[in-house]
């Protein structure tokens, strides 16, 4: 979720990265029905908002400016605590629950993946996905290939460092060994506003750095060429963050139909794409753009990455 929340009795604050409440105001109103309270982080509403704002007042926000606004307010109000739905590796435990029942179906019906596809950006979706496959891939039980599929906009994975860094843009959070784009890096619109996060989960990390689990980067207008293309085929409108992982599987079936080989493929349907029309409007209209880092840009995320030896 592109959002980071702090509770307190029955009262609910959410921070959600102001990017997607544009993109996707029926998620907000939605969550205001049932009583929360909604900012577009960064907001006004906190110290750590005021200081993103003030040093990037155009920015569209990322989920490290969420959850450091999200851990503020937990701090400073009594009987507070604070909700984290990605990233942390507790998450992922959670979340594995879609790799135990995945496996269970497959093992079932006979079926074994060759490959695994799933979208990244914190990574918690993809880790519980995964999960049971590589767990069964370490222990030499298989050798099955694990794709990760991130926004070109927001490349951890793939354009990032290995390095100790904060989970958070404000600072506040314990340092994680990450892929990471620096604390300080806010991405461009994005119409994925869950996958806009500098880093990537550190258990993730760890296996791409050992070669466990492979990573690519796709831009938007491709992601949504995919999600069009699959809706009209299967019947459902999947979620941009969800259509980073067709588009791979599209490109995994291709590849597959041009060598003649027959290879089971399974891509992670993380949600669907009603909350997400305007995008699919301006894909639809032509007006949706794509916007990929410059080196420059990223040297600025990685300059916020703390100088510590380990990092050297």
């Amino acid at each position: 979720m592109a959002m980071a929340a702090a509770f307190y009795g029955i009262e609910l604050t959410v921070y959600m990265v102001k990017i997607s409440a544009e993109q996707k105001p029926y998620r907000k109103a939605v969550m205001e029905t049932y009583g929360a309270k909604v900012y577009p982080s960064p907001s006004e509403a906190t110290d750590a908002g005021r200081r993103i704002l003030e040093e990037n007042p155009d920015t569209y926000g990322s989920l490290g400016c969420a959850i450091s606004e999200a851990i503020e307010t937990a701090v400073k109000t009594d009987k507070c605590r604070y909700v984290l739905g990605s990233v942390l590796n507790h998450v992922l435990l959670h979340q594995s629950v879609i790799g135990l029942e995945t496996k269970t179906a497959m093992d079932k019906f006979g079926i074994a993946p060759d490959v695994i596809i799933g979208c990244a950006g914190g990574g918690s979706n993809l880790g519980g996905l995964i999960a049971p496959f590589m767990g069964e891939r370490i222990e030499g039980k298989n050798d099955i290939r694990f794709i990760a599929v991130e926004p070109a906009s927001c490349p951890s994975f793939t354009r990032g460092r290995f390095a100790y860094d904060f989970g958070d843009t404000a600072k506040t959070t314990p340092l994680i060994k990450m892929k990471t784009l620096g604390n300080g890096f806010i991405p461009s619109s994005n119409h994925a506003g869950g996958l806009r996060y500098h880093g990537m989960n550190s258990v993730l990390s760890r296996l791409f750095e050992d070669g466990l689990l492979e990573a690519r980067s796709e831009t938007q207008n491709d992601v949504f060429e995919a999600a069009v293309k699959f809706s009209k085929i299967e019947g459902i409108l999947p979620a941009p963050e969800s259509s980073h992982a067709i588009k791979a599987a599209i490109d995994e079936a291709l590849e597959c139909k041009k060598t003649g080989e027959k290879k089971v493929i399974l891509f992670g349907l993380t949600g669907t794409g009603y909350f997400d029309l305007s995008a699919y409007m301006q894909y639809n209209s032509g007006t949706l753009s794509d916007r990929v880092p410059t080196d420059d840009d990223l040297e600025k995320g990685f300059a916020t990455i703390p100088d510590i030896p380990q990092n050297r």
